[in-house]
């Protein structure tokens, strides 16, 4: 596409939120306490839960956010692309793995997406130990703290305006909100 110089875009940037789905998928917890491995493989399935969590919050939103997704989604991949370059993938291993990644991305966000709408804790759990965790824990052996993480960034999702959502706030609120409640229980 061409872009020219002195056109702007009515559109807001995706930054922030993509800034905000990469710090709720990089929170310490989630490697820490709830089992995900700390490696290229778990950060890749944890960005996929959160991406899935806000790509289902922006199709339920009014235009221009469910033209947005897409939009989202190519963003993600160029912060992939990134990360892989960095990480030393060179031009010609790195068609190859952006291919599984985005069949990976695609397939777990479809079962995620399937889980949570059907509201079945069990279901979730499933497709948790499955994708998430790699198949090193049971289902009924996931952490409760991670079903009501997803539990309530959906909560705090479902609230959020397009503007909110857009200006990257609403995840970052709803962790640190998350977290507090969780310091004055212990």
């Amino acid at each position: 596409m061409i872009r020219f110089p002195f056109f702007r875009s009515r559109r807001p940037s995706l930054a922030p939120l993509l800034g905000d789905i990469v710090a709720a998928a990089r929170a310490p917890e989630a490697y820490l306490d709830f089992g995900v491995t700390d490696d290229f493989e778990g950060r890749f399935e944890r960005l996929v839960l959160i991406s899935t969590l806000v790509l289902r919050r922006l199709q339920a939103l009014p235009p221009p956010a469910t033209e947005m997704s897409q939009e989202l989604v190519d963003a993600i991949f160029a912060h992939l692309d990134d990360g892989l370059r960095r990480s030393g993938i060179g031009d010609n291993g790195l068609p190859r793995r952006m291919k599984k990644m985005a069949q990976g991305f695609y397939g777990r966000a479809s079962a995620y997406t399937i889980a949570l709408a059907a509201g079945d804790e069990a279901q979730l759990r499933e497709v948790l130990a499955r994708n998430l965790l790699g198949s090193r824990v049971a289902p009924e052996a996931i952490s409760a703290g991670l079903l009501a993480e997803i539990r309530h960034l959906g909560q705090a999702l479902e609230q959020a305006d397009g503007d909110r959502l857009l200006a990257g706030k609403v995840l970052a609120e709803a962790r640190i909100l998350t977290e507090s409640v969780a310091k004055t229980r212990s």
